[in-house]
């Protein structure tokens, strides 16, 4: 059988790091309360006129870098992302033009926190059927300008950063297994209005800023990760403890903790970037495995559970033996 496999990781952050300690000075809040509801101490902010594509630009370059493959030998690119610099075109397109990848398929999924997993998911799928030998996977998100900084639920949460993977075919399971899944009746929980026209060809009321319910957001994506953890091992007739690592979505410490707790798995087996990433939404999850893999945790043949939560609702998981 074919299969794929991580051939390479890459991560790019901003370089303006944004502290507690100036939140405290935009809006009514604390270093203390942020870090004991979300674990987080610091994010990077994008720099302006620094745009999605140039944050995946980065992480995909230090992604192929690792492979140790050619831009142009690349025949597939997926970029989860929910903040294209343009509503078209994609950010893959503009990706492919700036890393010289031309001619192969290009597009964007929209899965907000889950976009990375999703296209995890998707490329994978490419690979198995034989529509590409070697796709290029990023996830990236420019969330702060997407951010009322006047409303403390949501500033202090978010920061901007890409994360992408060199998936390869492979005659041994790397992806294993991919799970992916939506639920639209919670929309209304976690959205950003406005930006696109509706049917009269008005722009949509409302501001563009993210909205979110939070504690009602908290709720759902616990209960949700808990069954994906089930299914991924169930699919897969694997036990808690056949896991090496975790590498969650890093939205809140908190549901970090609960979905390790699920697995009965120890802290130390955990990846946690979000005190000094943020939530970088789709770019969370590959930016936790670019980290775990340079600094030496993550090692080939350890079997790792990636999963993520995001608006829609979607989530999903990825089984990989790296």
């Amino acid at each position: 059988m074919t299969y794929s496999r991580i051939a390479g990781t890459g991560g790019y952050l901003p370089e303006r790091v944004l502290t507690n300690a100036e939140l405290e000075r935009l809006v009514d809040t604390s270093d203390a309360w942020i870090r004991e509801r979300t674990g987080i101490a610091e994010r990077r902010v994008a720099a302006p006129g620094e745009g999605t594509t140039d944050l995946a630009e980065r992480a995909a370059r230090r992604a192929l870098e690792a492979a140790d493959v050619a831009p142009e030998s690349v025949d597939l690119i997926v970029v989860g992302t929910t903040t294209p610099d343009r509503i078209y075109p994609s950010t893959a397109c503009r990706l492919q033009a700036r890393l010289g990848a031309f001619g192969c398929p290009a597009f964007d999924v929209q899965a907000v926190c889950t976009g990375f997993v999703y296209a995890l998911g998707v490329a994978d799928k490419f690979v198995r059927a034989g529509s590409a030998r070697r796709a290029l996977v990023v996830g990236a998100d420019r969330h702060s300008h997407l951010l009322d900084w006047s409303d403390r639920g949501t500033c202090v949460l978010f920061g901007d950063g890409a994360g992408a993977v060199v998936l390869e075919r492979s005659d041994e399971p790397g992806i294993v297994s991919t799970h992916l899944h939506a639920d639209g009746r919670y929309e209304d929980l976690l959205y950003v209005e406005g930006g696109t026209p509706i049917g009269n060809g008005r722009l949509s009321e409302g501001n563009a800023y993210t909205q979110m319910r939070g504690n009602e957001v908290f709720r759902v994506a616990v209960r949700t990760l808990m069954r994906i953890v089930d299914e991924t091992l169930s699919a897969n007739g694997l036990a808690k403890s056949d896991v090496d690592w975790l590498i969650p979505h890093q939205a809140n410490i908190r549901i970090i903790e609960a979905t390790a707790r699920k697995l009965e798995m120890p802290m130390e087996r955990v990846v946690v970037t979000v005190d000094h990433h943020g939530n970088t939404s789709a770019a969370s999850v590959p930016l936790a495995l670019d980290v775990a893999v340079r600094d030496g945790r993550i090692k080939r043949g350890d079997r790792l559970l990636l999963e993520a939560f995001g608006g829609g609702f979607t989530w999903g998981s990825a089984l990989v033996r790296y």
